[in-house]
C-alpha cells in the first residue's frame, strides 16, 4: 500500500519512514502541508500520516482541506500525529475529518496496527485477513497461503505460499480491490515510493512470478489489455 508521511522533524520522518517501509508500506515523505497538497493534486496514496505541528499550515488544517477538496484523496484514511496530548487537540483533530490519531513518543507496532485498521475500515473488512476464493493473506502476521482440502476434522488445512516482498504487494492490492481489476500505474505506485525508481514493466514480472504461484491454487490472474490485472476463480489443475 502506498502511503504519505507529512512530517517536518526529518529524525522523526525518517525513522518512521523504514520502520513502514521494512512493514511493507511503499512511504514518500513531505516536510510540509504546502508540498502535501502538491503532491495529491497530482498522484494518489492509500493512507496519509500527518504530523500537527507543521510549519505553516498546520496538519489540522491541511486535514480539513483534504476533506473539502474534490482530489482523489479526499477520502484517504489519516491518522494525525500530535506531541500534545490535550483532549481539545484530539478533538479537533477528529472533528477537522481525522480518522486516527496517535501521541508522540509512540511505538512503531502500535502505529502500524492502527494503519491496518484504517485500511480495513476504507474497504469495509472487518478482520486483517484478506481473501479471495482459497487465498488468506495476513496482513498482520504478514504470511499468505490457500485453503486446501485434507482429511483433517475441519477438512482443509491453510498451505504456505512463498512471496518475494514485492510479489506481496501485488497480491494484497489485489486482494484489497477483488473482484474489481486494478490498474497497472495503482499497482506501480504501491510497488515503490519515489526514491525507488522501477519501469512498468516491473509490474509485469511481478504479476507473472505470482501468476505462478497462485494458479495451482485455481485462482487466476487475468491481464486486462491496456489496463491492468484481475483476480478470477478458476478450476485447479488436475
Amino acid at each position: 500500500m502506498r502511503l504519505l508521511l507529512v512530517e517536518d522533524d526529518v529524525m522523526v520522518a525518517s525513522g518512521i519512514k523504514l520502520g513502514l517501509s521494512d512493514a511493507g508500506y511503499a512511504v514518500d515523505w513531505v516536510g510540509s502541508a504546502e508540498r502535501a497538497l502538491e503532491v495529491l493534486a497530482d498522484e494518489s496514496f492509500d493512507l496519509a500520516v500527518i504530523d500537527i505541528g507543521l510549519p505553516g499550515i498546520s496538519g489540522l488544517e491541511l486535514t480539513q482541506r483534504l476533506r473539502r477538496s474534490n482530489m482523489d484523496s479526499a477520502s484517504m484514511p489519516i491518522l494525525i500525529l500530535t506531541a500534545r496530548d490535550a483532549l481539545l487537540d484530539r478533538v479537533q483533530g477528529l472533528d477537522m475529518g481525522a480518522d486516527d490519531y496517535m501521541v508522540k513518543p509512540f511505538e512503531l507496532p502500535e502505529l502500524l496496527a492502527r494503519l491496518r485498521a484504517l485500511a480495513r475500515r476504507s474497504q469495509a473488512a472487518t478482520t486483517a485477513v484478506l481473501s479471495f476464493g482459497p487465498l488468506e493473506l495476513d496482513t498482520a502476521a504478514r504470511s499468505v497461503g490457500a485453503r486446501v482440502p485434507d482429511d483433517s476434522a475441519a477438512g482443509s488445512h491453510l498451505q504456505p505460499i512463498d512471496l518475494g516482498p514485492r510479489e506481496w504487494t501485488v497480491l494484497e492490492y489485489l486482494l484489497i480491490h477483488a473482484p474489481k481489476p486494478a490498474s497497472k500505474d495503482k499497482l506501480l505506485q504501491a510497488l515503490t515510493g519515489w526514491d525507488k525508481e522501477i519501469t512498468p514493466n516491473a509490474v509485469e514480472v511481478y504479476a507473472s512470478r505470482l501468476r505462478g504461484k497462485i494458479e495451482p491454487f485455481g485462482v487466476a490472474l487475468r491481464s486486462i489489455r491496456g489496463f491492468g490485472y484481475r483476480l478470477e476463480l478458476v478450476a485447479p489443475p488436475a
